[in-house]
């Protein structure tokens, strides 16, 4: 297959050697800190830590979202976290999300201060801390719209980790790793074109919590825009997918989320940090930079 050969596990894995691929450098078997660095703290009560992957645009359409609704509580200081270079193993970051991962969320408003890790958690928490803002209040609803939410965490893993990263990122381009979770990633692709063939938004009529969280990595999956993978997945066939990512793109919060902690693309479409509501509109490059 494509020049690879049979590999016999031994009895007792071993971490002798990298893992190779674009992030050898920051894979380890072993959790916690690596080096001792605080974060910054900024003005507003909701500090993010994040990087504007998938996983960190939820949290970031989600906040302006909110602040479009008129929740002015919801202002935000967001703080870049460069993971190719392991910001996340710092002992600050390490404090906030024991999982090394962002997106992490610190919320000051309180005399205690309450942390939130995990993108889904941070989506919940936010929606119940501002009036159950774009998370249903009646049983049945609510339950679909948990349920496409906890489909996304359960699902996006075989998207990023697996497609993705055997499709893009590994450093020898495996067959059958790549047909397998190929294949995954077109059924999900499938399950979400059939739920929004009846429906136009994925808990119903209305836009939540659920489309927030799916809409970064599957939406731009529908798109083309997520491995370069467009035509090799064929995502023009997922017609209702690529009409609701649409509707969603069109949204100025989420358009404005997007670029958030964007450290990558065209310079327009970045903004390392956010700190205010105006720095969308001043953007220049000691903007983009973080402050010594």
């Amino acid at each position: 297959m494509n020049g690879t050969t049979a590999y016999t596990p031994p009895t007792v894995w071993s971490w002798n050697k990298e893992s190779g691929g674009r992030f050898a450098n920051i894979n380890r078997p072993i959790a916690g800190a690596t080096h001792e660095k605080d974060l910054p703290v900024g003005k507003h009560p909701l500090q993010l830590y994040s990087l504007a992957t998938p996983n960190g645009v939820k949290v970031t359409v989600m906040l302006e979202e909110l602040l479009a609704l008129g929740h002015t509580g919801a202002e935000y200081d967001a703080w870049l976290i460069r993971i190719s270079e392991g910001d996340q193993f710092g002992s600050g970051f390490v404090a906030v999300n024991p999982n090394s991962k962002i997106p992490a969320l610190m919320d000051r408003s309180g005399t205690t201060p309450i942390r939130v890790f995990e993108s889904g958690a941070i989506l919940q928490y936010l929606a119940e801390k501002f009036g159950n803002a774009f998370f249903p209040t009646g049983r049945a609803a609510r339950a679909e719209c948990l349920s496409w939410l906890f489909w996304q965490m359960g699902s996006a893993p075989y998207l990023g980790g697996g497609f993705g990263h055997f499709y893009a990122y590994a450093p020898t381009k495996i067959e059958y790793a790549i047909d397998r979770f190929a294949m995954e990633v077109k059924r999900q692709l499938d399950v979400l074109d059939r739920r929004l063939a009846e429906s136009r938004y994925l808990a119903g009529d209305d836009y939540t919590i659920a489309d927030i969280a799916v809409w970064p990595w599957y939406g731009a999956l529908a798109k083309g825009q997520l491995y370069e993978s467009g035509e090799f997945l064929q995502v023009s066939e997922y017609r209702n997918v690529r009409r609701w990512s649409d509707e969603i793109a069109q949204r100025p919060a989420a358009q404005r989320g997007r670029m958030v902690n964007r450290a990558w693309g065209q310079p327009e479409s970045q903004l390392h940090e956010r700190h205010d509501a105006a720095d969308f509109d001043t953007r220049t490059q000691d903007k983009l930079e973080t402050p010594k």
